[in-house]
């Protein structure tokens, strides 16, 4: 039972640590730039866009060095999963969330498109280099997507949410606080990446089950909860635009970013393609795929998230834990 508390507590702790340190790097590099000129909207589509996703990044990279890629990709695949359903589901049952602010559809697509891309990459079994420098691409392509529209759609939520620099708050003023910002976030990173990783095999191990178990889990969950502190604040301030607009970014970052240095990362530090598990391609993908098909009807529809499709979706994500958790009974350890 100690081994069950202490590697629980190293993916808890990891998991604060990796969040906290990613806003704050976040929070210094913003500064840091603004103090040197830079434009907001360049800030926004480069340090705020990369640096939201620095944590997920990192557990990737950590876990596919280390040897536990189900970790990785299950992380990218559950947290698809959790931001549309969970994140979008548990709000809507407080305020509807509305699907038709500019650029909904267009990202929703955007993301179903990379979605399918992501899915056919991995049917082969794994990951690869040529596989991760493909979604590296993407997303690189995606944000020069943003950046091309950005003057000519202003209002699309996920453009706006990401050049909204002066409602940043935190922001660190004097040069040796942004220094302590940056430095900190550089090194809390890769300790928090490295708890989670350690932790959830450990967990794995313990109860018998794959890190990609824990990876579609624990830690899906986890770094899928500020996606869903920013979605409950929107509900509540009729903003449902900025929430579908997050989740959708947040998922092509996901797919795009993470997928990308985990393809690399598992081929440059093992000389292999980072594999993908059967159960991946036979049930999560497809949960994963429905679950970007259904952003992209409320979107096309132009229909709200209302309280019995919130309802609806809550109770989906407790129906896919309970299936993924049947499929690969966990268990107790002695």
């Amino acid at each position: 039972m100690p081994d069950i508390l202490l590697f629980s507590l190293m993916v808890l702790g990891g998991i604060v640590v990796l969040l906290t340190g990613g806003d704050i790097l976040v929070r210094g590099a913003t500064a840091l730039a603004s103090k040197m000129g830079v434009p907001p909207l360049l800030v926004g589509l480069t340090i705020v866009a990369f640096g939201t996703s620095a944590p997920e990044m990192m557990v990737s990279a950590a876990a596919a060095v280390e040897g536990a890629p189900g970790l990785a990709i299950g992380n990218i695949v559950g947290s698809n999963i959790a931001n549309v359903l969970l994140v979008l589901g548990l709000p809507a049952i407080i305020a509807p969330i509305a699907s038709t602010s500019t650029g909904i559809r267009r990202n929703a697509l955007i993301a179903l498109a990379f979605t399918g891309l992501f899915i056919a990459l991995c049917w082969d079994g794994g990951l690869g280099l040529a596989d991760g420098v493909i979604l590296s691409v993407g997303i690189v392509g995606y944000i020069g997507f943003l950046a091309l529209t950005a003057k000519t759609h202003r209002d699309d939520p996920m453009i706006a949410e990401l050049t909204d620099i002066d409602q940043m708050e935190g922001l660190p003023s004097k040069a040796p606080m942004v220094a302590l910002f940056l430095l900190g976030g550089l090194v809390m990173l890769p300790v928090g990446a490295k708890l989670i990783v350690d932790g959830g095999v450990g967990i794995a191990e313990l109860f018998n089950v794959s890190d990609a178990v824990i990876g579609l889990t624990i830690l899906a969950f986890g770094t899928s909860l500020p996606e869903l502190a920013t979605a409950f604040v929107a509900a509540m301030r009729k903003q449902g635009g900025m929430a579908i607009g997050n989740v959708v970014g947040s998922n092509i970052f996901n797919i795009c970013a993470v997928g990308g240095i985990t393809g690399v990362a598992a081929s440059v530090a093992t000389g292999a393609p980072a594999p993908v598990e059967a159960e991946f391609l036979q049930f999560d993908f497809w949960i994963m795929a429905a679950a970007a098909l259904a952003v992209l009807a409320y979107a096309v529809l132009r229909r709200p998230i209302g309280r019995m499709s919130g309802v609806a979706m809550s109770l989906a994500y407790v129906g896919y834990i309970a299936i993924l958790l049947l499929l690969n009974p966990p268990s107790l350890p002695l």
